[in-house]
């Protein structure tokens, strides 16, 4: 039962580093990123707590407070990355 411990190790170290990069990278609340820029860091997207769908329908997925949106601009991978606020819970 060895294996249980490690791959929760693994997820939990992963979502502390996503964690620390999306905080690093949206100091004023909202930012745009290349995606190259924050995997280069070891961001992995398929890590994540929770989502949170807007007016539009686009799904953001969130790392506890700090939130993040893929996008394609003139062929470019980035990711519109914004924090969580109160209105986001309704």
């Amino acid at each position: 039962m060895e294996e249980a411990p490690r791959f929760y190790n693994k997820v939990d170290n992963q979502l502390k580093l996503n964690r620390k990069i999306l905080k690093q990278y949206n100091k004023a609340g909202k930012a745009t990123v290349r995606a190259s820029l924050i995997k280069e860091d070891g961001f992995d997207s398929n890590f994540f707590t929770h989502y949170w769908k807007n007016n539009k329908g686009d799904v953001y997925l969130f790392v506890y407070e700090f939130g993040f949106l893929k996008k394609q601009e003139h062929n470019i991978e980035k990711y519109v990355l914004i924090k969580w606020q109160d209105y986001m819970e309704k």
